[in-house]
Order: C-alpha cells, then sequence, then structure tokens
C-alpha cells in the first residue's frame, strides 16, 4: 500500500494511502464495514461485500486504484476507484454498470478532514487521467467531494431513480388516485387468494437461492430482450459472494415466493443505512396465467421489509418503468461528476463533450426511434441463445 503524501496544508493527523493490491483490499472488510456504517449516504453498493465481489468478478489486474483516508490509525474515508482506458485514461468507481449508485465513503464524526484528505489524494492519484464518478445520488459523499476539487470539473445527469417513502404497502396505497388504489387493493387480494407465500432464503442457502432467481429472471425475459449480462457466469458468481456476505450482515434479503409448493418467483432486496430497495427479480410466465401482478407482489414485501429495518427511502433503483409510476414515487435524478488536474483540463472537456453527445443520441433514439428497443431485445435474444443460463446478471434495465 503507497503512501501519498498530504500537502503542506493537510492535518498531520489525517493521512492518505493509495491501495492497490487486491490482498490488501480483501482484507479491509472489518474496518470498511464499519466506515460504511459510519457515512450516511451510503448505499448498499458501497459495502465492502459488494466492492470486493464485483473487483474478483470483474476487475483487471493492476488496475485497482482504492484511496484511503486515516486518523491517528483509523479508517476514516474511502474512494474506491479503478483505472480504464477506454475511451481515454479514467479513474472510475469499483462497481460498474451492475451497480446503481456510486460513491466515496466517509465517517461523519471526520467528514471534512477525510473528505480533505481525498481531495488531495486523488489530485496526487489522477495526474494522467480523468475522475469519472458515475450514478452519484443526490446527498452523496461524493458531491462534497466535488465541492472541494481544486481543479477542473463538471457535472452531468446520469440515471433516473425513482423513490417512494419506506412505508408499508397499505400506506402507500393512500397515496395514489382512488381508482389506481382500488386497483392495487384488488391486486393484493387476488394475491392473498391465490396463496403465494413469502419465505426469506437463510445465508446457508444462499448459492442455491441465487441459482434459483437468476433461473426464473432467465424465464421471466426469454423473448422478451434479455439483458446478455444476465446469463454470465462472472455476475452469478458475484451474487453468490456478495449476497451470502450481505445477508448475514443485515444488508440483503433473498425472499422467495411460493405457489402450490413450488418457487414461482423470487427477489433480492438490498439496503444501507436509510435506504433500501429491490435490486433483481425473477417470476416464473405461469404467474402471469394465474392473473398474479408480480410488481404488486415484489414492492409489498420490499416495502414491508423497509419499514421493518426503520429505513427512509425506498428506492426502486435505476429506471423510469411505467408500472413504477403507478406508485407516484419521486423521480430522482443522479449526477455524473467529473475531476481533473487542470494540466488534463482539455481531456476533462473531450469527455464531457462526449458523454454528452451520447446521451442526447440516446434521447433521440428513445423518442423518434421506438423501434430500437424491440430490435435490440431481440438482438440481445439471439446473444443469450449462446449463453447457458445457470446464471443471471445484475443491471437496471429488467427489474
Amino acid at each position: 500500500m503507497a503512501a501519498v503524501h498530504p500537502g503542506p496544508e493537510a492535518p498531520s493527523e489525517t493521512g492518505v494511502a493509495l491501495c492497490r493490491d487486491p490482498d490488501a483490499f480483501a482484507a479491509l472488510g472489518p474496518e470498511w464495514d464499519r466506515l460504511h456504517r459510519a457515512c450516511s449516504a451510503a448505499t448498499p453498493f458501497q459495502s465492502h461485500a459488494w466492492l470486493h465481489s464485483w473487483w474478483l468478478s470483474y476487475g483487471a489486474a493492476g488496475r485497482l486504484r482504492v484511496l484511503l483516508a486515516r486518523r491517528e490509525g483509523r479508517l476514516v474515508g474511502a474512494a474506491p476507484l479503478m483505472l480504464v482506458h477506454r475511451p481515454m485514461p479514467l479513474l472510475v468507481p469499483l462497481g460498474g454498470a451492475i451497480s446503481d449508485y456510486g460513491d466515496v465513503v466517509v465517517d461523519e464524526e471526520h467528514a471534512p478532514a477525510a473528505l480533505a484528505a481525498l481531495a488531495r489524494g486523488l489530485e496526487r492519484v489522477a495526474r494522467h487521467a480523468v475522475v469519472d464518478l458515475r450514478e452519484v445520488r443526490p446527498g452523496a459523499a461524493a458531491e462534497r467531494l466535488y465541492a472541494l476539487w481544486p481543479g477542473p470539473r463538471a457535472r452531468l445527469e446520469d440515471s433516473v431513480c425513482m423513490e417512494l417513502p419506506a412505508l408499508p404497502v397499505e400506506e402507500l396505497v393512500t397515496r395514489m388516485a382512488a381508482n389506481r388504489a382500488q386497483r392495487v387493493r384488488a391486486k393484493l387480494r387476488k394475491l392473498d387468494a391465490l396463496g403465494i407465500t413469502a419465505r426469506r432464503v437463510p445465508a446457508e442457502e444462499v448459492p442455491e437461492g441465487v441459482g434459483r432467481l437468476l433461473r426464473l429472471h432467465e424465464r421471466q425475459w426469454r423473448g422478451r430482450g434479455v439483458n446478455i449480462e444476465h446469463l454470465r457466469p462472472r455476475f452469478h458468481d458475484h451474487l453468490v459472494r456478495a449476497v451470502g456476505a450481505m445477508v448475514p450482515a443485515g444488508q440483503a434479503t433473498l425472499t422467495e415466493y411460493t405457489l402450490d409448493g413450488g418457487v414461482v418467483a423470487a427477489g433480492l432486496t438490498l439496503r444501507a443505512g436509510r435506504l433500501g430497495g429491490g435490486y433483481l427479480y425473477g417470476a416464473d410466465p405461469v404467474l402471469r396465467e394465474r392473473k398474479a401482478d408480480v410488481a404488486t407482489m415484489l414492492l409489498r414485501e420490499d416495502a414491508r421489509e423497509a419499514a421493518r429495518s426503520g429505513a427512509a427511502v425506498l428506492s426502486l433503483l435505476r429506471g423510469a418503468e411505467p408500472y413504477k409510476n403507478h406508485w407516484r414515487p419521486n423521480t430522482v435524478t443522479s449526477g455524473r461528476l467529473l475531476l481533473a488536474r487542470p494540466a488534463l483540463e482539455p481531456l476533462l472537456r473531450l469527455h464531457e463533450s462526449r458523454a454528452r453527445m451520447r446521451e442526447r443520441a440516446a434521447d433521440v433514439v428513445r423518442s423518434r426511434l421506438p423501434a430500437a428497443r424491440e430490435w435490440r431485445g431481440r438482438f440481445n435474444d439471439w446473444r443469450a441463445e449462446g449463453v447457458s443460463v445457470r446464471t443471471g446478471g445484475g443491471g437496471p434495465s429488467e427489474r
């Protein structure tokens, strides 16, 4: 682990070091967990279990760049990053596209000193790369880091997320228009009449439960444009490791739904601090034949779990799918924060311009070429035919 020497303006008791050794990163688990609990803005995607498992599945040798701020030996801040070279040298958050939120982690008791140390360290580590912090939730610690940054910077919009207050579904229904609320109550009665029961999967059964979840997920999206990453062994292995550690820590719940003695649906809920949300689910098409509303079934259990855990926010995570709007959620747009040293400002502006152009092009496709989504789905179905389905993948588009 290499020290990143602070400048003369830094408080001597708060130092920053760069971790590039995967084994050293793995060993940080206990103190990272303490730091994660001490960070009010942290999401499940900044937990050590999630990030380290992601690295094992998706990391590249020699690319790990984790900044660690310590105060009198205690870990008070961390910026979990990796170096990539496409389309240019970038420092990006660990967790990648399968994580709904990216952030740095700071102990609130020492937040000013921790953020200042991370900013100094990042300035030195980013000598030849632009820092590209994706999916930064409003109020995240990374926003405070952005405010401290002394060099060139830029802020763009990233994904849209939907959020509800963490209330039991019976209370969420009262937020709806009367006719919509009546239909939802009818759906809930139908679920009860069918006799569908929910069961939490214990930690020792997580490997088998993840396998069932991902097989159901594949069946649910077969012929409808499955995300190809959902079928890859690397994602299956990531989920088994991460969820296996997060369930006993209270950071995840894997729920199975049974009907007539068989598992017909499964959902994975993640949580940290005052935020929880359903991450991935799978459902047997037989539920549609039985007129069971899967989205309502899952949200009832997710809302119950969020309320029970003391969360304030029930996140529906990335995506603005129409079914989410039925619940009258708050629309929250994550940010994309770009940082660079003064010498790299031209590179930052180029990267910013490329990102804006890509987003405008995506907007045009969404608004003017609705058939593009259908063709993309057909292409993914064709690709999926050659992938072994013992796995599933994490991504926001098919939750």
